[in-house]
């Protein structure tokens, strides 16, 4: 027991900590660290303010550790400086695979095929690499490597590629005033099928099951107009989807929005969308307004994230016991995704968009 200043502590006196000027840079650099690597942080905090001379029990209330985590980050340091405040090696077996390994793995999956193959499968790396097929696995998580994958990509080769983009993207992020954007197109086909047997439901631990032969009763094609502002959607289901049929689609979407109001229509470049009658009709209603995407770029329209979501949720699934029960169920969708819209969000600038193309470009040159 010793006795300073009128304060009496217990135990023995803790040894000081004293810091050379290169130690104080790096643990004060460790110790400002925002996101990674906190333990090493929290250890950095520790050596410091142990180092001006505050107490552990000071310390551990500053920090909100334990005085037992104070001490023992103190002692480590002062027994090996720095590289006490790494982690100890851990105890368990010795690994089994080494890096020189891991690496052959890694290349071989970047940079080679197998013979009489196109892609690697892990038991094929790791016959090759004298490899359990569960260490390839782990490897290939590690890094993120995915041989059995494979995504497709289409260039699209319209000359004004650029500009339409812009047009297009700047109408979802920045809408005119006083005017709809709707993108519009048509799904076609939509086959009336039904299953030949019932469709058996889901179950505890079972699927629900529906056999693969059917009736087919003919098809539909839905017309449709998504407002990017709302998400609501007018619809239409014909019979085919011809340039008259286009064109009635569009007297329909002119009834249903208020006359005051200009339209600005996001389509593709599908023959019926720009027919002499379409054209006709369009110089007579001139506030409708058509904003043709590029070729082979779908994924601009966002109309087709529509369709996808109607046809997961109401179409692929069903079983259609003619046309017009086909042409009931989707309507009756139609209607139910206008009693509670909600729009799809846009947030890809054309910069972002025009750079990631460059880009794909760039990988293939």
């Amino acid at each position: 027991m010793w006795q300073s200043e009128g304060m009496i502590s217990r135990g023995r006196p803790k040894a000081e900590v004293a810091l050379s000027e290169d130690e104080r840079s790096k643990l004060t650099t460790l110790a400002a660290r925002p996101k990674s690597a906190q333990a090493l942080a929290q250890r950095a905090r520790i050596v410091l303010r142990c180092a001006e001379g505050v107490s552990d029990t000071q310390v551990a209330r500053e920090l909100r550790v334990t005085v037992q985590t104070v001490g023992k980050w103190r002692r480590r340091f002062l027994r090996l400086r720095l590289n006490g405040l790494a982690d100890a090696p851990r105890t368990g077996a010795p690994r089994t695979i080494t890096d020189a390994k891991v690496e052959r793995v890694v290349t071989l999956t970047l940079e080679r095929k197998p013979a009489h193959a196109t892609q690697w499968s892990t038991r094929s790396l790791a016959k090759r690499c004298g490899l359990t097929h569960d260490a390839v696995h782990r490897i290939w998580r590690a890094f993120g490597l995915k041989p059995h994958r494979q995504e497709t990509f289409q260039l699209s080769t319209d000359p004004f590629f650029v500009e339409k983009v812009r047009d297009v993207v700047g109408l979802y992020l920045k809408p005119p005033e006083g005017a709809l954007v709707l993108c519009v197109d048509e799904k076609s086909q939509c086959q009336a099928l039904e299953r030949s047997q019932p469709i058996l439901p889901l179950g505890p631990g079972r699927a629900e099951r529906a056999t693969h032969d059917y009736f087919r009763h003919g098809t539909v094609s839905l017309f449709a107009a998504l407002d990017v502002k709302t998400g609501e959607v007018i619809g239409r289901c014909q019979s085919r989807h011809t340039q008259r049929h286009f064109v009635s689609f569009l007297k329909q979407i002119d009834e249903s929005v208020p006359a005051g109001l200009d339209l600005h229509l996001v389509l593709d470049n599908y023959a019926a969308h720009k027919a002499p009658a379409v054209r006709r009709w369009l110089a007579r209603h001139p506030r409708f307004h058509l904003h043709f995407i590029p070729t082979h770029s779908s994924w601009l329209n966002q109309v087709e994230r529509w369709f996808a979501k109607i046809t997961n949720e109401a179409i692929r699934r069903g079983s259609f016991r003619s046309v017009p029960h086909l042409r009931q169920t989707i309507l009756d969708y139609i209607a139910a995704n206008n009693r509670a819209p909600k729009p799809f969000v846009w947030t890809a600038s054309a910069d972002l968009i025009l750079g990631k193309v460059a880009n794909l470009c760039g990988e293939l040159t």
